[in-house]
């Protein structure tokens, strides 16, 4: 199981599952497939009516977005994160590369219907870009996958507050309370699996902790759910919450799943749509300011936010980071995939003509931003090896 922790076949698997998603649903059976993923698994007596794609996107996904938190907390705490002299950078960086894309989207959508997708082309997919990045960037220093990674966990920061304040519908306020009684209680609880515990320094049995965690995610799941919020929020929360250590073996435990299972079923799901037969003037401006929107807008405002920034912040923290590294990151943030495609699901909910397209628009524009950051990162990583670069595998990859 060890091959799915790694980032190089944790992208390869999304993007072979996103290619044979895209394939099967323009088949002969291809409209079959997509009956049966929108045909939905209902629990009347829970009030849960959700079609098999929505049970992938709502339920499934709130792990992936669990394993996101606890790597964001761990940033907060003792990473890259961790002071406001380190973070400054990454984050104008991220603003810069979440708002050029969204303008880029408004120039295209004004006025039209379909203005209110403006954040799909905001979203990075962290695993993939560090893939690339691990599949082209041997000679890359250290501080390029250090700042790219500390980018990429603010910018799924970012879309993980659009979500919640965008893509949220009137909220039941006592269903939030319930989902905050059982989140509390799931940090609660899961302090007792840290190593100084009374529970495990009087070594009892670690399972009746771990069957109540899952209890206790599951219910504020449910609840999150019933609310009105996005049902992956709760993943977030249950994610920032847990003690950070038994934080850290959950994500080592579930990083297999969500590479090697989760996330490609999701990018399976989510790609599973029929080609428009359309001339390229009839489809939606969303198309356009997504597939532009996503590998120029992320390349534009990361590169001269953070540019701007480290007028600032090299005077105070000697970062050593220029332009041409900014521009790999650039690149490289232009993968947008697995959030973005969430957020295309959401943005389009009741434009489902508009939500295949803008599917599309997502994988090519990622595509694109593939493409354009390998032979980046490929370049980059020649150029330092060209000037003596000593940063291999083993040096610039662990983390």
């Amino acid at each position: 199981m060890n091959f799915l922790r790694s980032e190089r076949w944790a992208a390869a698997l999304l993007l072979i599952a996103a290619v044979l998603g895209l394939l099967v649903a323009n088949l002969s059976f291809g409209p079959a497939l997509i009956e049966l993923k929108n045909a939905h698994i209902d629990l009347p007596w829970l009030g849960l009516d959700l079609s098999a794609g929505h049970w992938i996107s709502d339920g499934l996904l709130a792990i992936f977005f669990f394993i996101v938190a606890v790597e964001l907390k761990r940033e907060l705490v003792i990473g890259e994160l961790n002071s406001l002299s380190k973070a400054l950078l990454p984050a104008i960086a991220a603003v810069g590369g979440v708002v050029v894309p969204a303008l880029i989207f408004f120039a295209f959508t004004a006025g039209t219907d379909t203005v209110d997708g403006w954040p799909i082309p905001t979203a990075t997919d962290i695993a993939f870009a560090l893939g690339v990045l691990a599949m082209f960037g041997t000679w890359i220093p250290t501080r390029v996958r250090v700042f790219l990674l500390a980018l990429a966990v603010l910018d799924d920061l970012i879309a993980i507050l659009i979500i919640a304040f965008f893509f949220t519908a009137d909220a039941n306020l006592a269903s939030i309370g319930f989902a905050g009684i059982a989140i509390a209680l799931f940090g609660a609880v899961s302090r007792m699996m840290k190593p100084r515990s009374a529970w495990i320094l009087s070594r009892k049995p670690q399972w009746p902790i771990v069957l109540v965690l899952v209890v206790l995610g599951a219910l504020a799941w449910y609840f999150v759910y019933q609310s009105g919020v996005h049902a992956t929020i709760a993943g977030v929360a249950l994610g920032l919450v847990m003690a950070r250590r038994p934080g850290g073996r959950a994500v080592h435990a579930l990083e297999p799943w969500s590479n090697g299972v989760i996330l490609p079923l999701f990018a399976f799901s989510a790609a599973m749509v029929a080609v428009p037969q359309v001339q390229p003037s009839e489809l939606d401006p969303a198309f356009w300011g997504i597939l532009i929107g996503l590998p120029v807008g992320k390349i534009i405002g990361i590169m001269v936010a953070g540019g701007l920034g480290a007028l600032v912040v090299r005077r105070r923290a000697g970062i050593p980071l220029t332009l041409g590294d900014l521009f790999v990151v650039g690149a490289l943030g232009g993968i947008g995939f697995t959030v973005s495609l969430l957020m295309n699901e959401l943005a389009f909910v009741g434009l489902p003509e508009v939500a295949d397209e803008g599917t599309l628009a997502v994988l090519l524009g990622s595509g694109v931003a593939i493409v354009v950051s390998a032979i980046v990162v490929s370049l980059r990583s020649r150029h330092y090896k060209r000037h003596g670069g000593h940063a291999g595998v083993g040096g610039a990859f662990s983390r």
